[in-house]
């Protein structure tokens, strides 16, 4: 995975609850649905195959139901509870790849490694992203784009927070 130019996104959290329950709420397409994406957003998993060469295939909706996008993953490493490694694409509701909606330099393939580790009870999550096979303009968009998709996430992690605060 040497191909990747920028840093990308590095992103660290921690969690109040135990490493398998993470790992379980980014595995499960019954508890995925319910916290990933921006915050007012809705997420309908149609496809969830978490083991190397599998497939997730979402729709995600914004709160006024303006805005479908249809979302890929590719699945490349998984080592429960601490590792998950996928490609994360947009996609038609076929699951071809396709073009981000909002930008026609957004990169078609961006790798994710999300790694947990356990410390006492306690779950800190890192999630590293970045553009792979990119041209230097699909790298820049990236890069500009990067600070807001940093704080995007702040809100997916939140209701991530409030998720896993549920279900203990």
């Amino acid at each position: 995975m040497s191909n990747q130019q920028g840093q990308g996104l590095l992103l660290k959290r921690e969690f109040n609850a135990p490493r398998e329950l993470v790992f379980k709420v980014w595995t499960d397409p019954e508890h995925f649905g319910k916290w990933w994406g921006p915050k007012g957003a809705s997420l309908d998993v149609v496809k969830m195959d978490v083991r190397p060469g599998g497939v997730f295939l979402g729709c995600q909706k914004s709160a006024d139901g303006q805005y479908v996008m249809w979302g890929k993953y590719t699945y490349q490493e998984v080592q429960a509870p601490e590792k998950l490694v996928w490609v994360q694409s947009f996609s038609d509701e076929e699951g071809n790849i396709i073009r981000a909606p909002f930008d026609p330099n957004w990169p078609l393939e961006i790798l994710n490694i999300l790694t947990l580790e356990e410390q006492e009870g306690k779950t800190l999550l890192t999630l590293q992203g970045g553009p792979i096979n990119a041209s230097a303009e699909e790298q820049a968009a990236f890069d500009a784009m990067s600070p807001m998709v940093a704080q995007g996430f702040e809100g997916t992690f939140e209701q991530l927070e409030n998720h896993l605060a549920s279900q203990q």
